[in-house]
Order: C-alpha cells, then structure tokens, then sequence
C-alpha cells in the first residue's frame, strides 16, 4: 500500500515508519520542518513538507494514497489554541483532502475519554479537539478506525494489548501504539472500529482479531 502520514516526525510515526515499510508498503511523512527530512528517511518513510495549519492547499502535498494516518499533535508545551488548529482543524483538513483525492481509507490516533472534559484548560481544549476531530471523521463516509491509547510511555514494547470499546484509563508504549496501527491498516476488517487501548496480555493481532468477532460495541457506524 501507499500509505501517507500526517505528523510525519512525531514520535509514535517514526515508530510506526520501518513497521509499515518492513512489509513492503510505502510510506510518505508529512513534516512541516525541512531539518526533519533526513531523520523521516533514515526510519524508512519518504518526507513531504506540509503544514497542516499554515497551507492553504494540501492536496498536492497529500497526493494520491491508499491510505491516510493522522499522527499529527500540537504536542506539550502549546497553548489550547494549537489544540484545536492542529488536532482537531488539521485532523479535518486532511479528511477533506481523503475526499477530494479519492482516499478511503483514514486511521485517526485519538485519545481515551475524548468526550469527557477534565483537568486543567490546555488538557481540555485538546480532549474537546480529539472528540470533534473524531465525530467528523465518523461522519466523513470514509472507511475509518479511530485507535484511541492511554496515556502514552517512552518504555521499550511489549507486544501486548488491552482493547476494548471502553478502557479504564492505564498507559500503553508508543511502541505498541505503532504495532496496532501498523495491524489496523493491513486489517480490512477494521473500517468503522473505534475503540481503546492500553497494555495488556494479549498479543496484538489476536486482540484486534477477537475485537471484530466479539465486540460490536466498539463498532460505530
């Protein structure tokens, strides 16, 4: 597959890179800083610059995929106006360019609880992004899957999982992040799943394997 992501540099895309190309796909990063360039290539992934925000017309940039992820974050550090333009706005702007580009395939990295406001203004601002973000691409018409990480550890992987429709909040590596992705995009299987993840004790192809059979209720549609 041709695969294109959005947050091209981020840390759970640069992971998610030598996985996707490891099994023959292409991989296309969007970067908005050219000195990002060499590290996107060195983990496998063919850098693009785009800016999400700055851009008036990402199409070209985008360009013809089978597949779309959106990886892209204001990141710690930004004010809750970056929240929206980039998590929830560039989340949206992307699923416009799907549309117009003829892309149908569209995996978003959301957060848990996305609908249920807490902590301080900044933490807020960006839950009410992601849930916003989210209810669009669920109401785009395009072949989506909503993965939805606890909070997000630096620790080496595991390789095993906790989903579910609905978690109790717990942490999961980046790393097992970027197996799941990289499983939910050679799942067909997956399109109009939304669902939680954490770690867990089941590897990740069985877990996403037993989610499809068993659990409807993380299905969406």
């Amino acid at each position: 597959m041709n695969i294109v992501i959005a947050g091209g540099h981020g840390q759970i895309a640069m992971l998610l890179h030598p996985l996707l190309t490891a099994c023959g796909h292409q991989v296309r990063a969007l970067i908005r800083n050219p000195a990002q360039a060499d590290e996107v290539r060195l983990a496998g992934a063919e850098p693009v610059l785009c800016d999400l925000e700055a851009e008036e017309d990402i199409a070209e940039a985008v360009g013809s995929a089978d597949a779309l992820v959106f990886a892209a974050g204001a990141g710690p550090g930004n004010g809750a106006a970056r929240k929206l333009t980039v998590d929830r706005d560039g989340a949206i702007r992307l699923i416009d360019v799907a549309r117009q580009n003829g892309i149908r395939r569209y995996v978003m990295i959301s957060a848990m609880n996305a609908e249920e406001p807490r902590g301080e203004e900044v933490f807020r601002t960006y839950l009410r992004a992601k849930a916003e973000a989210d209810e669009a691409l669920r109401q785009s018409g395009l072949d989506w899957t909503i993965v939805r990480p606890g909070r997000l550890t630096n620790d080496p992987p595991t390789g095993l999982v906790r989903l579910a429709a609905q978690l109790p909040r717990a942490e999961i590596p980046r790393a097992d992040v970027a197996e799941v992705l990289a499983c939910v995009l050679e799942a067909p299987r997956m399109t109009g799943w939304q669902f939680d993840v954490t770690s867990g004790d089941e590897e990740v192809a069985a877990a996403l394997r037993r989610l499809v059979v068993g659990d409807g209720e993380a299905r969406s549609e």
